[in-house]
């Protein structure tokens, strides 16, 4: 079977004109590993497949063996299944975390760029570590988000690194002769009770970065109080882990499509004491929570799609916000002033009042209708 990638879709990811289900490295990747895909095709891995093309494609290269798969974005492994429904592809995968049992004795791994080197040296060093001694890793990006220095984070892991050309403006680094070292995953960092750990793809590491902070100053100089709390693509559980921390009585669900960053925000509100009082759980936009179920929701909404400046995401996060808030509850918001949501979050959740700012951010309190 051939894919036809021009037929997949995002969905239930964000879909725009300018947001593609695929790109040009992901053809690239499947035509330099397809020898090794035909030699090795019960012992292949993929990571960072966006939207399922990669799985896809490479499933015609292997047959009936099956795919471990790992996908950091909960609505990409979504993505993934509706693609294979809709193209009638017999493909066959599992979805795994960022674990050993991903690439346990893997042969072949393909690999999508991460944007960060933190996030890529998560990979390779699991890879140099578990898989076969003797396993060909491929990793492709768009030439313009790809730097020297990946080639130096493989090279920690690898004996061998070696660049591919550039075709269609895509690149495929190719690894091999893993040298296996200690992890540096996850890290953590102490801010008072706060404890918080970090996967190498969550946001802001074991930080706190200064939008979550304005908003946390601006919680506690505040009478808020809340039973119900829903921390709304929770990061590294920061916000959640430190409402609990401030308020005994809450019950708060931490909530994120980022599989690094459930796995940081269950390590968070263990390390910080409150696992009793915050739930984990990985969903797209808090779907499967019922609707009308929180008092307060918080949210320190991404504004990147991929590399891609893009408010979609947001403005999902607000839709998700006004249908888990019964009515008078409060979405708390912190977001870059530059992108004024303040008319998005009036209209999708309810009258809006900005209570803080500085040189870069903004805190509004939406009020559900």
């Amino acid at each position: 079977m051939v894919i036809d990638f021009d037929r997949l879709r995002r969905w239930p990811d964000v879909e725009a004109r300018e947001l593609m289900a695929h790109d040009a490295t992901d053809r690239l990747l499947l035509d330099v590993a397809e020898e090794a895909l035909v030699a090795h095709p019960g012992h292949v891995t993929v990571a960072g497949d966006r939207h399922g093309a990669l799985t896809l494609g490479a499933a015609t290269l292997v047959g009936e063996h099956e795919l471990r798969v790992h996908q950091d974005s909960y609505s990409g492994e979504l993505a993934l299944a509706a693609n294979a429904r809709a193209l009638g592809s017999p493909a066959r995968w599992a979805s795994l975390d960022l674990e050993p049992s991903l690439v346990e004795g893997a042969r072949v791994v393909l690999v999508q760029l991460p944007r960060g080197l933190d996030a890529l040296d998560e990979i390779a060093q699991l890879v140099a570590s578990h898989a076969h001694p003797d396993v060909q890793v491929f990793a492709g990006g768009r030439v313009k988000h790809m730097t020297l220095a990946m080639n130096d984070v493989l090279g920690r892991h690898f004996t061998e690194v070696r660049a591919g050309r550039a075709h269609q403006k895509s690149r495929v680094l190719t690894a091999a002769g893993p040298a296996a070292g200690p992890s540096r995953w996850p890290r953590r960092e102490s801010h008072g009770d706060l404890v918080v750990v970090a996967r190498a793809a969550a946001f802001a590491g074991p930080t706190v970065d200064v939008g979550t902070r304005l908003l946390l100053d601006t919680l506690a100089a505040a009478p808020v109080e809340a039973e119900r709390v829903v921390d709304l693509g929770c990061g590294t559980g920061v916000l959640a882990a430190s409402y609990a921390l401030d308020h005994p009585a809450a019950v708060v669900v931490a909530t994120d499509q980022s599989s690094a960053a459930v796995a940081s925000a269950r390590a968070t509100v263990e390390a910080s004491g409150v696992a009793d009082r915050v739930s984990v759980l990985r969903d797209d936009a808090g779907g499967s929570l019922p609707g009308g179920s929180a008092d307060l929701v918080l949210l320190n909404p991404p504004f990147h799609i991929g590399a891609a400046v893009h408010t979609g995401i947001s403005h999902k996060l607000f839709t998700a916000a006004a249908r888990l808030l019964r009515p008078g509850g409060e979405l708390w918001c912190v977001w870059n002033s530059h992108l004024a949501h303040r008319p998005a979050l009036e209209r999708i959740v309810g009258p809006t009042r900005q209570v803080a700012r500085d040189r870069v951010f903004t805190v509004t309190v939406s009020t559900r209708r």
